[in-house]
């Protein structure tokens, strides 16, 4: 499902040249639920973002739900991004727009039939147990329903990878618990998760394989 091999990331030029990451090499097989820890500044984000290319390597190759994604096209990136699901700590949701319209609309942007977006909507929501909340809008939500919003408008379009970018990090013991059980259950169903966190217990609930990251490099793989 993905894989890197000795990837590079620099920002700027000259002097001014800051290293991101620094020769990553691993991969995912399709299935699997990985983790990806570090420290704030480790490489994380950059590292998701070259994922389904927001960025582009400064060196390296990548592959991603079998596209070279270090070679695409600019007009193949909508088909790689319709396969990928993706979910921040700030769910970045729509403020003027319920929470069934926020899920709702990926399926219009991706121009699914009109008959089937309520149907798909609903059930994403039901899927993460957020029914009862479709027609609240953002700031009536507690920030646990607003990441599982997040979460149904990543799995509405059903996604063969989920990149999570620290989802429990503005949540409190209690909440992150929950959407790491609502992601191990949606892990089960068969969608690979890649799951970024610089929170140590975070990796331990999951007791999944642990890729760290430190300083841009790739340091430990285990698990």
């Amino acid at each position: 499902m993905i894989r890197l091999e000795r990837v590079s990331k620099v920002f700027g030029d000259g002097p001014a040249r800051v290293p991101a990451l620094s020769e990553v090499s691993f991969s995912v097989a399709k299935g699997e639920f990985v983790v990806l820890r570090g420290v704030s500044g480790a490489g994380k984000t950059t590292l998701l973002r070259l994922l389904y290319r927001d960025e582009r390597p400064s060196d390296g190759e990548i592959e991603v739900a079998g596209f070279d994604v270090s070679a695409l096209h600019r007009s193949e990136e909508p088909r790689l991004r319709r396969s990928i699901g993706i979910v921040f700590q700030d769910a970045k949701l729509l403020a003027g727009r319920t929470v069934f319209e926020n899920v709702a609309f990926v399926l219009r942007v991706l121009g699914t039939a009109r008959r089937e977006i309520t149907p798909r909507a609903f059930g994403a929501l039901k899927s993460v147990g957020l029914s009862a909340r479709a027609q609240a809008f953002p700031h009536q939500l507690s920030q646990g329903e607003a990441q599982r919003a997040s979460l149904a408008r990543a799995l509405v379009k059903s996604p063969a990878l989920l990149l999570a970018d620290e989802p429990t990090g503005n949540l409190d013991e209690d909440m992150a618990a929950e959407i790491l059980d609502l992601m191990k259950e949606i892990w089960t169903r068969g969608t690979t998760i890649l799951l970024a966190t610089h929170q140590v217990r975070v990796a331990t609930q999951l007791k999944r394989r642990t890729l760290c990251l430190d300083a841009g490099r790739l340091v430990k793989d285990e698990g």
